[in-house]
């Protein structure tokens, strides 16, 4: 424990901070799976700006950040590729032989 009293009102003010991280975190990584599991847009969105947000108070790193966000994009593409594909027709010229 500490004795000074700068070194104690540090210690106060730490755990404070260590808590809201905390909190951060959990938020963020609750978002994040919620996005894998059932890609939509905007969920992809708001985990995007979690993630951002984490990242610019350095509760995760920078190049985490950009992982996340390259995979949840990813997600993205691939449900928008399925959700839009076409109907193969079949030509009346193959349909004769």
């Amino acid at each position: 424990m500490p004795v000074i009293k700068s070194a104690k009102k540090k210690l106060r003010r730490d755990k404070k901070i260590q808590k809201r991280n905390y909190l951060t975190k959990l938020v963020l990584k609750k978002t994040v799976s919620a996005a894998r599991k059932s890609p939509t847009i905007e969920k992809v969105r708001k985990a995007t700006i979690l993630v951002d947000k984490a990242a610019k108070r350095k509760i995760i790193h920078a190049n985490k950040a950009g992982r996340i966000k390259s995979s949840l994009s990813k997600l993205i593409k691939t449900t928008k590729r399925t959700a839009e594909k076409p109907v193969k027709k079949i030509s009346p010229k193959k349909a004769k032989k």
